[in-house]
């Protein structure tokens, strides 16, 4: 059942209740500034000209955590109808093996995600096909790190940045390789989570990467309702 996950030690408890907290931040985030957006509309006749975007950036932040999320306490839906006609050891193969698919998967997705990510951050993408074998040469002209968003402005507070990733020039709008940082993140904290899981399957503290018989646990979970019935 998705939810039951516990963390364990410290160190668990800490990055669970970091990334709850943060999912709960970027929820609230858009929640503010799509409502203060409405009230300026039809209230005021104006708006937060960066609002849209802040609000798509927040989703994509919010998406990407919670693919990892879902991972970390089984809460991703699928169909065991088939996987549960066979025998424990079998099903223990099969999911496995689909462990090993998602860690591939997943490893794939964080290339790509560093490649496309690493020119906006003035970083070398990989070179290979499909796995890294090392770093591109990186030369200057690869730089991408002075490309902005189309309408967040620069907060003052991050006028740092602006020697190391723009040459000391200011930015108007804040650079893009800050919102896309969770590219790459996000999928690392992915490929962790699957290997994770992987090694929970492997352990026998879990049966699969699915949340099974989900339907009958809602049902569970409201039978004491209809109890009196």
């Amino acid at each position: 059942m998705s939810g039951a996950y516990v963390p364990k030690g410290p160190v668990g408890r800490f990055v669970h209740e970091f990334e709850e907290t943060m999912i709960a931040l970027l929820l609230a985030g858009m929640t503010i500034v799509t409502f203060i957006n409405v009230v300026l509309r039809y209230g005021f006749n104006t708006g937060l000209i960066w609002g849209l975007e802040m609000v798509t950036f927040l989703f994509s932040w919010l998406i990407l955590f919670g693919v990892s999320y879902a991972v970390k306490i089984t809460a991703n839906l699928g169909v065991d109808a088939v996987t549960n006609l066979f025998s424990k050891p079998v099903r223990r193969i099969l999911a496995l093996i689909a462990g090993a698919i998602c860690i591939i998967y997943a490893f794939l997705l964080l290339k790509g995600a560093w490649d496309y990510w690493a020119n906006f951050a003035n970083l070398p993408q990989t070179t290979g096909r499909w796995f890294p074998t090392g770093f591109e040469e990186m030369k200057r002209t690869s730089f991408r790190g002075w490309y902005e968003v189309v309408d967040i402005p620069m907060p003052e507070w991050l006028r740092w940045i602006e020697p190391l990733m723009n040459e000391g020039e200011e930015y108007e709008k804040i650079p893009r390789f800050i919102p896309y940082f969770i590219l790459p993140f996000g999928m690392a904290l992915l490929l962790f989570r699957f290997v994770q899981a992987f090694f929970r399957v492997w352990r026998g503290e879990n049966t699969s990467f699915i949340v099974s018989h989900e339907a009958e646990d809602a049902i569970e979970d409201v039978r004491h309702m209809n109890a009196g019935d």
